[in-house]
């Protein structure tokens, strides 16, 4: 009896431990198809100069499978879109640049519609969701250490420093996406993965082109 105890007590680290494994390996298959694809960067210049919140899928109604690397992706991008939210929350009661503040405004939209459908076919899957990532330094996401680094920046730092920070969360995303529509299951979720895809690339068109950005994007 307590054998069997302790197997279902390492259940779930089991399965965290293995999912965290599956995240390598889909950023790792997404910057494999970027390289011989020639991404560029991301491959904004070919998006929309504007953002259009991607239209929400409907909540599936019938069971879904996911494989390895859905569960993977939608549990690495669930936490990845609260960060995001995180910072854009902390931004509303600092001092920010007006374009990036309306563009913000339109990505909490989009990432608020993303996680309800992330969270639906989880359900659909009847698979529970877990936070496997608390405190790990992930590219892309936006941490409780970077948040603090970000309440701590003085007031003409703070567009600068957010553009940073969720520039780097967009272009991650976009690592995903790919890497999901590569190796994922689902067709459901393979089309939801493109729709963000599309989303982020017009997101990070806009951010590099509103007015006042750099003429050189953070990191590029």
């Amino acid at each position: 009896m307590d054998e069997q105890i302790m197997v279902e007590r390492r259940g779930p680290r089991v399965r965290a431990g293995r999912l965290v494994g599956v995240v390598a390996t889909l950023v790792a298959t997404a910057l494999a198809v970027g390289v011989t694809q020639g991404w560029g960067r991301t491959n904004q210049e070919s998006a929309a100069s504007s953002v259009t919140a991607s239209p929400a899928a409907a909540v599936p109604t019938a069971p879904v499978v996911l494989n390895g690397t859905d569960d993977a992706f939608i549990q690495l991008l669930i936490p990845m879109n609260e960060g995001a939210l995180a910072l854009i929350d902390q931004l509303d009661a600092r001092p920010a640049d007006p374009s990036l503040r309306a563009l913000l405004g339109e990505v909490r939209n989009a990432h608020q519609a993303e996680l309800r459908d992330l969270r639906g076919l989880l359900a659909a899957g009847n698979v529970p969701e877990l936070n496997i990532h608390e405190g790990h330094q992930m590219p892309g996401m936006v941490t409780g250490a970077r948040l603090a680094e970000l309440r701590a920046a003085s007031d003409a730092e703070v567009s600068s420093r957010a553009t940073a920070l969720i520039r780097e969360h967009l272009a991650q995303t976009v690592v995903l996406c790919r890497g999901e529509q590569t190796a994922g299951g689902s067709p459901e979720l393979k089309a939801l993965a493109g729709r963000i895809q599309q989303a982020r690339a017009a997101e990070l068109n806009t951010l590099d082109n509103r007015p006042g950005a750099p003429t050189t994007a953070p990191g590029g």
